[in-house]
């Protein structure tokens, strides 16, 4: 790395500390973005002109709290790089724990058709496609904005032969069985504080769920077992401390219902497995 370059990022690295955790990771991004090579390549040192009189421009509007996902207009999720943008949620690391669930209850058995509830960017749906070749799937979503990322995703992975994408309000008139349903539903507090540049950028119907954060379960968990093929599995995204009060909403069912912790330990997926002679 040049001197140039080492300057510039300790110079952004300490402007940025008032607004991130991450504040060196940010500045190398938006290095990387500026020049338009990989993190790796600075890091590595591989260009050794200038820095690009864009990187200040770049650092100042993340100073300003937006969203490195947005600034970039990608996002690393699971095996994929994704476009992101206002209007969709930024997929999180947590959120692959959701298909790191699936990948352990599909051992040797592929799903071959895929549900994706809230697609967003299409991150859970592309994602699933990805890891399992012979997949097909459709992904839901409320936003015409959302599901033309989504698509645009889709389009750019080389995965849009095998990925539909359909306006809809959650499950409603879907009748098709699905092997695998993934769901990532809004579960914040109404009134809970949120960082900056989560509450300041991305859309709050993609966030808010309510006083408790419990709606969006409460719509979807009714005949929630009419998605599922025998032997398939639905992976649901919670909040911080939610299993114990979202699990009961899908008693009754007949479904066997478990959880998978995120890398931190945290409860993060609730799982809803149809028994393989299930008929619900």
């Amino acid at each position: 790395m040049n001197s140039d370059a080492a300057s510039a990022l300790t110079a952004a690295s300490k402007r940025l500390a008032a607004i991130s955790e991450t504040p060196r990771l940010d500045a190398e991004l938006l290095l990387a973005h500026a020049l338009g090579i990989s993190r790796e390549d600075v890091l590595l040192g591989r260009h050794t002109g200038p820095v690009p009189t864009a990187f200040d421009a770049l650092v100042a509007r993340r100073a300003a709290g937006e969203p490195i996902a947005y600034i970039t207009g990608t996002r690393a999720f699971w095996t994929i790089e994704l476009m992101v943008a206002p209007g969709v949620l930024i997929p999180r690391p947590d959120t692959e724990t959701l298909i790191d669930a699936a990948v352990a209850h599909f051992r040797g058995r592929p799903p071959r058709r895929v549900l994706d509830l809230g697609t967003g960017s299409g991150a859970l749906l592309l994602a699933a496609l990805d890891e399992w070749p012979a997949a097909t799937g459709l992904g839901i979503d409320r936003s015409r904005d959302a599901l033309a990322i989504a698509g645009a995703n889709a389009e750019r992975l080389g995965l849009a032969a095998r990925a539909a994408f359909r306006l809809g309000d959650w499950a409603d008139g879907v009748s098709e069985r699905f092997d695998l349903v993934l769901c990532n539903p809004p579960y914040v507090e109404a009134d809970a504080a949120l960082p900056r540049d989560v509450a300041e950028h991305e859309p709050h119907s993609a966030l808010f769920a309510g006083r408790d954060g419990l709606d969006d379960y409460r719509r979807l968990a009714p005949g929630f077992a009419r998605l599922l093929q025998p032997g398939g599995i639905a992976a649901i995204e919670l909040g911080a401390g939610q299993f114990s009060r979202v699990a009961p909403l899908f008693d009754g069912q007949g479904l066997t219902i478990s959880m998978a912790q995120d890398l931190a330990g945290r409860e993060r997926c609730l799982l809803l497995a149809a028994g393989l002679e299930s008929e619900t």
